[in-house]
């Protein structure tokens, strides 16, 4: 891959990892920094979002005062093309809920990068599911 597309990795890993983070936090301010202002959103079953309307979902997340989510992932693969990167990836969001049993649900999905303007990497693109259980 090259010392290039070995930074670019790493820096792709700690942008999933700091988002992650913010998420567990609630931190409502950084909730949205992983996704870049084109964003085209599609998860099985939901209408395709925007950065707009994915953000204020994940922020309703956040503020939801009876449920609790958390998100735990794992990077399958990670391929660099230049300015652009394909994560492979599983996310599993537990969600806590008062009076009911914890749920988890694994999300398989394609991520898709592209280095912004200030040089962070930002998904802009990405297709995700429910796993089949």
């Amino acid at each position: 891959m090259g010392a290039a597309g070995d930074a670019a990795e790493n820096e792709i890993r700690s942008a999933i990892e700091n988002w992650r983070s913010a998420f567990n936090a609630r931190d409502e301010d950084r909730v949205c920094a992983l996704f870049a202002p084109d964003l085209v959103a599609n998860y099985q079953g939901e209408p395709e979002r925007d950065y707009s309307s994915l953000c204020e979902m994940l922020r309703a997340a956040v503020r939801a005062p009876d449920v609790i989510y958390r998100y735990s992932v794992e990077i399958n693969e990670i391929v660099v093309y230049g300015e652009t990167a394909v994560v492979r990836l599983v996310w599993a969001l537990e969600i806590e809920k008062a009076g009911s049993p914890t749920q988890t649900i694994e999300e398989p999905a394609v991520d898709i990068f592209h280095r912004q303007a200030d040089g962070t990497w930002k998904i802009s693109r990405y297709l995700a599911y429910p796993a089949a259980r």
